[in-house]
């Protein structure tokens, strides 16, 4: 009758304590492992997606070999004057955006980075340090620097913090950031700016005005924006695509997701982490039931069922799965802003991650319990005595 509270898996680990703390180092590993990934992962998508969110628009038309942000084609800008003429329609906005070439601020070499324009006079982001220095932007080769790039600007960025204003060079033209603004860095680029429709043009003066890489169409009230995508599809012709901007967002995920490797990459080590998981749990687990058949055997011939017996394998991979994962978590966390730091990429833990893993961790060490214990149901008295 005391068999329920004899703690009789937390004993048998704490017995064996240097095999018990390499169990926990493997856990430890392994859910670092995944959370780094996934961390990585989600990095991946929330990074190459925040221009997307801060766009003011209801709908975007892009070009069918669009690809991703920094490699979205061009289509005909008559295509946004088509657009207008739907009674839906308040406003269409162009958009140029391009990765170019410039010299760095303070090493001189050159990097790629991700330029965007657009025009003044019709506000095509939520930020407010852009919309605050439009007026600025519509002076001759004037762009505004993200401060939150990715890379050795902290010289040029204290000067124009200052009100100072800083030359270089892009695409062989000479320009100059006399503004700031903060988005962040992205696995596109490591740096943005962002400037006028014409100033745009002048840098990359092979592309032309008739020429557009983002449409933003924004809606009169009431309008059903999945309705005017409809309209708007059947209305123009097959060279573009209309999207809403959640379904932007979706295709810029879904391109890192299914074509780029890296998205591959991410979930390849997710898969690696959980697998080693299971091998390193399974190998304890085993060991253990091994080193007590014997008692396990006695254990039956005093009348305890298979079941408990089970119960006691699967608490011990439960103990593991849960005091492992503790450490993984907590170092991971110290990881991620180290990271972050380093990078300049939007790597946060979230509730969601945290639980995600700690699911995956219990799991984990389930199958392996449950594999070891195939061992143990042979566990017969009469073999042993």
């Amino acid at each position: 009758m005391f068999k329920h509270k004899i703690p009789l898996a937390w004993l048998q680990l704490k017995k064996q304590r240097g095999r018990f703390i390499v169990a926990l180092c493997g856990i430890t590993f392994a859910n670092f492992l995944m959370l780094m990934q996934l961390g990585f992962q989600s990095a991946l998508y929330d990074s190459n997606t925040r221009f997307h969110l801060l766009l003011q628009t209801d709908l975007v038309i892009i070009s069918r070999q669009a690809q991703n942000l920094g490699l979205l084609s061009s289509f005909p800008r008559r295509r946004l004057f088509q657009a207008a003429n739907l009674s839906q329609v308040e406003s269409v906005n162009p958009l140029y955006i391009r990765l170019g070439v410039w010299k760095s601020l303070e090493t001189k070499l050159d990097e790629s980075i991700l330029v965007i324009g657009f025009n003044p006079e019709q506000p095509a982001f939520n930020l407010p340090e852009v919309n605050r220095n439009l007026d600025l932007i519509k002076y001759p080769d004037t762009l505004l620097f993200d401060r939150n790039a990715n890379g050795k600007y902290q010289q040029a960025i204290a000067s124009i913090t200052q009100g100072q204003s800083v030359t270089t060079e892009m695409q062989g033209h000479k320009v100059t950031i006399k503004g700031l603004y903060e988005v962040g860095a992205s696995f596109v680029a490591n740096a943005s700016v962002i400037t006028s429709d014409q100033n745009f043009l002048r840098i990359f003066s092979s592309q032309s005005a008739g020429k557009v890489n983002l449409g933003l169409i924004k809606l009169k009230p009431h309008s059903d924006a999945n309705i005017v995508v409809k309209a708007l599809q059947s209305y123009l012709t097959d060279d573009v695509k209309v999207l809403t901007r959640q379904e932007f967002i979706d295709f810029e995920k879904k391109y890192w997701q299914e074509s780029g490797a890296i998205g591959f990459i991410f979930s390849l080590g997710v898969t690696i982490g959980f697998l080693v998981g299971v091998i390193i749990v399974y190998q304890i687990i085993y060991s253990d039931v091994m080193d007590h058949i014997a008692e396990y055997a006695t254990l039956k011939a005093m009348g305890f069922r298979n079941r408990y017996l089970l119960s006691v394998v699967f608490q011990e991979a439960l103990i593991i799965a849960v005091l492992g994962y503790i450490p993984g978590c907590l170092i991971s966390f110290g990881m991620y802003t180290v990271t972050r730091n380093a990078t300049k990429l939007p790597l946060f833990m979230t509730t969601e991650r945290v639980i995600q893993v700690l699911i995956l961790t219990i799991i984990m060490c389930l199958i392996s319990g449950a594999i070891a214990m195939r061992k143990l149901n042979t566990a017969d008295p009469a073999d042993i005595f």
